[in-house]
């Protein structure tokens, strides 16, 4: 298929003819999103996150944040901190989150 993903890319290729690049660039999007911290310290600027579950949205999420507002404290507090951040998995989200600079604790009790 001389490089490419499938065969309509192909015959795609094969009607532009010549001067064509084929996924020759790389070009960064942003899409606008909006956070809202379960608990904010505004005067100290810390931010607390409590979480039971942990899916892959959320770590995207707790990353892009901390990335545009560097300038806050994180502490994610998890139901369960040993929990596997996924089925199967062997990254607790502890381990994750103190991987990624978050501080981690273990939420209250009942």
């Amino acid at each position: 298929m001389s490089g490419y993903r499938n065969s309509y890319e192909k015959r795609c290729a094969r009607d532009l003819g010549a001067g064509w690049d084929y996924e020759a660039v790389r070009l960064p999007y942003v899409i606008e999103h909006y956070y809202v911290p379960d608990f904010i310290d505004r005067a100290n600027k810390r931010i607390v996150e409590a979480k039971g579950r942990f899916p892959a949205s959320d770590r995207k999420k707790m990353l892009a944040v901390k990335a545009t507002h560097p300038d806050y404290s994180y502490e994610i507090w998890f139901t369960n901190p040993d929990a596997p951040i996924n089925k199967g998995s062997k990254t607790t989200c502890r381990a994750w989150a103190e991987k990624h600079g978050f501080i981690t604790k273990t939420g209250p009790r009942k």
